[in-house]
């Protein structure tokens, strides 16, 4: 599986220290940006680099993580392409439900409301939980895509 990360300046050290966490564990992990930090830098443009990597990858299974300091600007900026489904992880189990129930492509974190620890664990919840693809949640997601 292939995992695109990035982030604004205010989840940039989180970042990095998730992308040495994520590929440590053995994951295919690139780092979408930004190379160093820039205060003046804006979310927008982390959350299209990696959407448009999640969405051309050849990998099917391909993932993308954002951070910001909020996870919620980033999280809007990036359900604006079709085909993305991105939830803010604010915890595990909001993690797991995104992945479980509605089939999240994107995780978004708060850089300012999580410790590196919990960062951790909550990207590997979202990571190892499958989709439960059941009739309900598969025609939910086919009804998100339709709309505007």
């Amino acid at each position: 599986m292939n995992i695109y990360i990035g982030a604004d300046h205010r989840g940039f050290i989180l970042k990095d220290s998730l992308v040495k966490y994520l590929r440590s564990a053995g994951y295919d992990v690139a780092d979408e940006g930004d190379s160093q930090l820039n205060p003046e830098d804006d979310y927008p443009q982390f959350a299209g680099k990696v959407c448009s990597k999640v969405l051309s990858s050849q990998d099917e299974q391909a993932k993308g993580i954002l951070l910001c300091g909020s996870g919620q600007g980033i999280c809007m900026a990036a359900n604006r392409f079709k085909g993305i489904r991105a939830a803010l992880g604010y915890d595990s189990k909001a993690a797991r439900i995104s992945r479980n129930d509605d089939d999240s492509n994107v995780l978004c974190l708060p850089a300012d409301l999580v410790s590196k620890d919990q960062a951790f664990k909550i990207a590997e919840t979202w990571l190892n939980t499958p989709f439960a693809a059941a009739p309900r949640y598969i025609r939910r997601n086919k009804e998100m895509d339709e709309l505007g």
